[in-house]
């Protein structure tokens, strides 16, 4: 056996990880030993491996995903600033949740007027992002981006959310224009007017959600969030967002 190899509790102590996590990461193909004893199965480390092992404790300690850890490892620049990016995305989100625990901590939630409406079905252009709930917002900029030259005078621009939003959902952006290949359908719609920048548009979904529980309805998705300013010219606060979900017709 070579003198620089060292066994797997010795080479944790020295990386400051535990054997759980270098048989994890062995399984992982992140860092394989550099020997296994064939008779009993136990896996030895050089020395020298122990820097990969130091970088992907650090990383790790950082919450990169172990994916871009592999890349990182093989050299792939990128991931790092990938994985810069998804921490900035998520403090960013977390910045927001906590601008709207702060209102609803001074103002209490808010009372949302809900009205019943009726809408026509409409031709639409329809733009479609995978996301998950931190790059939500994302995602529905680069459908309306798409959609935009597609916007005439008076048509609307439409967001489609799906009720339940696990950790990966598509989020979808329906610009109306006559020539449009979807319909999007019509019907009855409980229907509330929100003001106010689009982070805080949760509030007033609950607001509606709560109406269909006072009322004993079902809502059925997606949720539809009608922009009806522009966001480049109207300032955050006086933004107006008319948020929809659909009633179904009593039998």
């Amino acid at each position: 056996m070579s003198k620089d190899l060292l066994p797997i509790g010795r080479f944790a102590r020295l990386c400051r990880l535990s054997v759980k996590q270098l048989r994890h990461y062995d399984d992982l193909g992140l860092l394989a030993p550099a020997w296994v004893d064939p008779a009993s199965g136990y896996r030895y480390y050089r020395t020298g491996q122990a820097r990969d092992a130091l970088l992907i404790g650090l990383l790790r300690s950082m919450d990169v995903p172990l994916p871009n850890v592999a890349r990182v490892l093989g050299g792939e620049g990128g991931a790092l600033a990938e994985a810069r990016d998804r921490v900035e995305s998520d403090v960013a989100r977390r910045r927001r949740a906590l601008r709207l625990l702060d209102r609803v901590v001074a103002e209490g939630l808010p009372e949302t007027e809900v009205s019943v409406v009726r809408e026509p079905a409409r031709r639409v252009f329809v733009a479609r992002e995978s996301a998950t709930p931190a790059t939500i917002d994302r995602a529905t900029s680069a459908c309306a981006t798409r959609l935009l030259p597609r916007l005439g005078p008076g048509g609307l621009l439409v967001g489609l959310f799906p009720l339940d939003m696990g950790d990966e959902f598509d989020v979808r952006v329906a610009v109306q224009h006559e020539d449009g290949d979807d319909l999007l359908p019509g019907g009855r719609f409980a229907a509330a007017l929100h003001t106010g920048p689009y982070e805080e548009i949760a509030l007033t979904v609950h607001g509606v959600l709560a109406w269909f529980g006072d009322y004993g309805q079902t809502p059925a998705g997606p949720v539809r969030e009608v922009y009806l300013n522009d966001p480049a010219t109207t300032p955050p606060e006086h933004l107006e967002t008319r948020v929809m979900i659909y009633v179904e017709d009593p039998r």
